[in-house]
């Protein structure tokens, strides 16, 4: 059976009958989540999707009731009282407790439960004559519960992480004398299920712990109280706090509802209720204080005692309307969960089983098990695609390449370091070393020395359909697999037969030797290339020639190309380039990812006026001011914004240029620009940069560049996989040059010979070559109809090996480095070569 046979829903259907909840699961997808046709959302483990029923039951709810102040004591603080109580009381309903067992704090969420039993807990300080508490925890955990450690450290506190072979492993370690006099307490946090491969962890081990028969309990001597952090359980899972009467419970709504957030909550068991303290009170957690007195009674019940000032009621009500609808249309946890790990087993089974035509697997799937049972596994899928040499394809050009398609993964070491380096094998000092490469967590370098830095990551929901899986499958194969796309028939076998020991994927894992990645020799020195526009061409030692074909600005982020042939090079670059921004409401950058029209607008620069023209089709031309002026500063509005994870200072446009760009947008958004008083300087010096580059809004560089060879031969072999491309047409040159957003457009040299040049001279003018540049998917938008399509960015991948590069970030060589370029002055003019473009 070949791939695509096995990618049907007939298929599936064969290896897994717990799909969806009963009546028609199509119709169900339609009426509460229709906001999602189109695309494939698989990152359900960092935020779920809410239905539409939830929403609308909610506001109905909040539109025709008035809910107070559950301090006060007036009929609508009583029902506000009233409605929060029952959702407590439902959210113990839920873990099959009772409040005669457990009490539920309302928090900020799953971290601030966390924090609040860090800076509750009984912690001693190890002395002389007392060992004090532990703190231990499974290195398999969330940084929310590792970073707990920052606050006992400076308590004296002994801190233990204890990887999860050794929890039973070290059992057999003979344990002291019970000494009941003993009542030290220690704490020890485990996941339920691992946010990183979805491993779920024996609910066993919270009784084994704390009747101090598993380690590190068995070594240790006092009273051992267990934090299970359920947040990554509970989203498709059910819980029974029966069977694991944790002490403490954090958790997190929008993992379970999509809606809402920033709401969470602490179960604590109560038998651990008494031993939290608090030093400071907040409103509503006083049964009596002095304002002039150190005297103080704390409220006597704990979730009073613990929830400071009033508790987002408002929130609480939607997670009343966040239970009813999830047993409305799905029927109970247990059916989430035979339903998502269905979806994730068939995902596990193929993704594992895929080949390159040579026969070398596709992935790198990290996890224990073989998604043989969803009381050991959940609906997560961790792992690492491979080219066909066997080489790791990183994880930021999987995800770059999956928003071409639509499809919403998760990518990076998930707040988990150390899953992420147990699985990927990853040393404490290479994580250092990466450190001082420049990765820091969150960042987009997936690999340093060829080696990766995290993963790829899909979850799935209850919502979650088999079109996800199929669609993300195919996905992979077209975008990632050598063709032919071959299926390793002996490892599906085995895993159909979901037997415990056999087919491991451990048998395919492939271990990639150091300096894997094809890298220029060190002592290799660079290609000089020397550039001359001004009409002129300058020979190259292929005998061709070197000419600047193109000059081009964009004087609003996102927006039309302004050619040019001849213009002023200011501090931040090309005058005006990148000078002005559109932001939405919010005041967030608003980009070609999200709002393609952007490019159908067309700036333009008008100096001898003073004014930058906004014009697009069916809309009257407007203008705005070039430079800062009396009327810019009384009456505009200075405002902070983020680019590139830069923080700028701004200025507002004014009204009209909102309206114009509201109207034509369809969305309520304004124009804002750099304030010409602030400086954004750039993130990373170039080497022997004697002073700092000043930015624009630009994203890394001031200027980006373009060679026509390379265009062309990405062009040729967009040609040869035309018939793949599903539909989409043939580009030519233009308009793959204009989907690059390049200033300048240089012809007559090798394709990809740009790569290895360290800096370039143009005319009179030097610069410096800062590196290259990682493409996004905007490079996928048709910049004349604002259209997505897949191509150039499939044949760019291909053929660079997965790397999103196609163009290279230069600097204005505004200091002599080199002896043989002359110093520039401060300003120059371009001039672009009118033939061949």
């Amino acid at each position: 059976m070949d791939f695509q046979q096995l990618c049907t829903f007939e298929t599936f259907k064969q290896l897994w009958n717990h799909y969806g909840y009963g009546g028609n699961f199509e119709e169900l997808i339609e009426r509460e989540f229709k906001r999602i046709k189109g695309t494939t959302y698989l990152d359900h483990a960092a935020a779920t999707l809410y239905p539409e029923s939830l929403i609308r039951d909610y506001c109905q709810d909040i539109s025709s009731n008035v809910y107070g102040n559950p301090h006060s004591h007036n009929p609508s603080s009583r029902l506000t009282h009233d409605t929060v109580e029952r959702v407590r009381y439902r959210v113990l309903q839920h873990f099959n407790v009772t409040p005669e067992e457990y009490s539920v704090i309302f928090t900020s969420g799953c971290t601030a439960a966390l924090k609040l039993v860090a800076e509750s807990f009984p912690w001693s300080p190890q002395t002389q004559s007392d060992v004090g508490s532990h703190f231990c925890y499974l290195t398999d955990s969330h940084t929310s519960v590792v970073g707990i450690r920052g606050l006992t450290s400076g308590r004296g506190v002994v801190t233990m992480p204890v990887s999860p072979q050794e929890v039973e492993s070290r059992a057999k370690e003979a344990a002291p004398g019970e000494d009941v006099s003993c009542q030290t307490a220690h704490l020890f946090c485990y996941p339920a299920q691992s946010n990183f491969s979805g491993l779920k962890y024996p609910l066993s081990h919270v009784k084994g712990i704390q009747a101090r028969r598993l380690y590190p309990a068995c070594v240790h001597q006092g009273r051992w109280f267990v934090l299970l952090d359920a947040a990554s359980h509970v989203s498709c899972s059910p819980l029974n706090l029966q069977d694991c009467p944790a002490d403490f419970i954090p958790i997190s709504f929008y993992k379970m509802f999509g809606f809402p957030t920033g709401l969470g909550a602490l179960l604590v068991h109560k038998n651990a209720a008494g031993i939290l303290k608090k030093t400071y009170f907040g409103g509503g957690t006083a049964a009596a204080y002095l304002s002039g007195e150190d005297f103080y009674v704390q409220a006597l019940n704990i979730s009073d005692r613990f929830e400071d000032g009033t508790v987002s009621f408002l929130d609480i009500i939607a997670v009343n309307h966040g239970f009813d609808a999830l047993y409305r249309v799905t029927g109970g946890m247990h059916s989430i969960q035979q339903h998502t790990f269905g979806l994730a087993r068939y995902t596990y089974m193929l993704l594992s089983s895929l080949c390159h035509g040579n026969g070398r697997p596709v992935a790198l799937i990290y996890t224990e098990g073989q998604f043989d049972s969803p009381s050991t596994q959940g609906a997560v899928l961790n792992f690492n695609l491979m080219d066909s040499h066997g080489q790791i394809i990183g994880y930021s050009q999987v995800d770059r390449m999956a928003s071409l398609y639509n499809i919403h993964v998760r990518t990076g070491c998930f707040c988990n370091t150390g899953a992420c380096q147990s699985f990927l094998g990853i040393s404490d000092q290479q994580m250092k070393r990466n450190l001082q490469a420049g990765h820091v967590c969150g960042d987009s370098i997936d690999l340093v020395d060829g080696q990766p830095t995290g993963s790829i990551r899909v979850s799935f929901g209850y919502m979650s359909t088999f079109e996800d899986c199929q669609k993300f499958l195919n996905f992979v194969a077209e975008c990632f697999i050598e063709k032919p796309v071959t299926v390793d028939q002996n490892r599906l076998e085995k895993l159909k037969a979901v037997t415990a020991h056999e087919g491991s994927f451990g048998d395919h894992q492939v271990k990639i030797p150091n300096g894997g990645r094809c890298e220029m020799d060190e002592k290799e020195k660079p290609l000089e290339a020397s550039l001359r526009g001004c009409g002129h061409k300058e020979s190259n030692s292929t005998g061709g020639t070197y000419s600047l074909t193109n000059i081009y600005i964009y004087p609003i982020k996102s927006c039309g190309a302004y050619e040019v042939h001849h213009w002023p090079v200011g501090p931040l670059g090309l005058l005006y380039d990148r000078g002005w921004m559109v932001v939405n409401r919010n005041g967030v950058c608003l980009s070609q990812k999200r709002e393609q029209r952007l490019c159908l607008i067309h700036p333009q620069v008008h100096l001898p006026s003073n004014k930058l023209l906004l014009q697009a089709s069916g809309m009257e031309t407007i203008s705005v001011p070039l430079e800062k002026g009396t009327q810019m500063q009384t009456c505009h509005q200075v405002c902070q914004s983020k680019v590139c994870g830069d923080r700028v200072e701004t200025v507002d446009c004014g009204d009209e240029a909102a309206s114009w760009l509201s109207d034509f947008l369809g969305q309520p958004c304004r124009l804002i620009r750099l304030n010409p008083d602030f400086t954004r300087e750039m993130k990373k010096r170039p080497s022997g940069a004697a002073t700092s580059t000043s930015l624009s809004l630009v994203n890394e560089a001031q200027y980006l560049m373009i060679n026509r060879a390379s265009v062309e031969l990405i062009q040729k072999l967009m040609s040869s996989r035309q018939e793949d491309s599903e539909g989409d047409q043939l580009l030519d040159t233009q308009n793959v040059i204009s989907r690059f957003r390049a200033n300048l457009v240089i012809a007559g040299v090798e394709p990809f010979e740009e790569d290895n040049w360290s800096h370039l001279i143009i005319g009179n003018t030097p610069f410096v070559v800062t590196g290259q540049c990682g493409r996004c998917q905007m490079v996928g938008v048709d910049q004349e109809t604002g259209t997505r399509t897949k191509e150039p960015l499939l044949s760019l991948s291909t053929y660079r090996t997965g790397k999103w590069t196609g163009t290279i970030h230069l600097r204005y060589f505004s200091k002599t480095i080199l002896n043989h370029i002359p110093h520039p002055s401060q300003q120059h003019g371009f001039t672009g070569e009118e033939s061949g473009r």
